[in-house]
């Protein structure tokens, strides 16, 4: 395994989703991306599609499909999955509508050129004010869903690298996120960056960089890594009309060993 090349993109689940889809598969079709997460795939009938478009990634990994795909999540992969589980998080907070989507943690173990990668995408309850000061509701929701989160990357054993990947929904550049990454040990490939990955409108133009990818490398094994944000730009839909892919941008990452 000399370099893996992933993506981790929200899909956004609402709006022309099918028409952003087939061209985020398409795209995806033409990339060299070995792994990718996405978020926000909630609708079986969204997941048949991509999987009907994508036909290069010949294994995929989700939790249960009916009514809704488990936490919205996916893996598609050009690589054997070997194994897959989806680890839930507890309800924690007051009772919102996102508790129908069952968020979590996505873990499979992509079996590439005789080594093990796992990956793990996820996405966090949103932080409703705003607010990411200690004593906020939804800080302490996300709090939580962190302590959870690295249990499961506790779980994993230190003999394979370790890829964490999704919408975080907390800014890179908070106190929360530090606290996490050190709690993990995990490498954020950004390395800091607080370019926004949630897009920017008149409305609501103090976005943050809420999407993650982190890594760990083998007890004896360093890791190269790099990133970079994708799909900022408008994209032309099969009926002519000009859209962007969602209202989060992607980020892309190499990670070599």
């Amino acid at each position: 395994m000399d370099t893996i090349r992933a993506l981790t993109f929200n899909t956004l689940f609402r709006g022309q989703t099918r028409a952003r889809l087939r061209v985020l598969g398409e795209l995806l079709e033409r990339s060299d991306y070995d792994v990718v997460c996405l978020q926000e795939v909630m609708s079986p009938l969204n997941l048949a599609l991509l999987r009907k478009v994508t036909k290069s990634y010949d294994h995929v990994a989700h939790g249960a499909r009916l009514p809704l795909v488990r936490g919205g999540l996916v893996i598609l992969s050009r690589w054997p999955i070997a194994e897959r589980r989806f680890a839930p998080f507890r309800r924690h907070g007051p009772v919102r509508g996102e508790w129908l989507m069952r968020k979590g943690a996505l873990i499979a173990r992509v079996q590439i050129e005789g080594r093990s990668l796992t990956v793990m995408n996820t996405h966090l309850s949103a932080n409703m004010s705003d607010d990411w000061s200690p004593t906020s509701t939804f800080t302490q929701v996300q709090t939580a869903e962190l302590k959870e989160l690295a249990s499961a990357v506790t779980a994993v054993g230190p003999q394979d690298p370790l890829l964490v990947m999704g919408d975080f929904n907390v800014p890179r550049d908070s106190w929360l996120f530090d606290e996490f990454v050190s709690a993990t040990g995990l490498r954020d490939v950004m390395a800091g960056d607080t370019e926004p990955t949630y897009r920017p409108t008149p409305q609501y133009s103090d976005t943050k960089a809420l999407d993650q990818v982190l890594v760990r490398a083998p007890t004896s094994e360093p890791l190269t890594v790099g990133a970079r944000l994708v799909f900022q730009e408008e994209v032309r839909l099969a009926d002519g009309q000009a859209a962007f892919l969602s209202d989060h941008y992607g980020i892309s990452a190499e990670i070599s060993a």
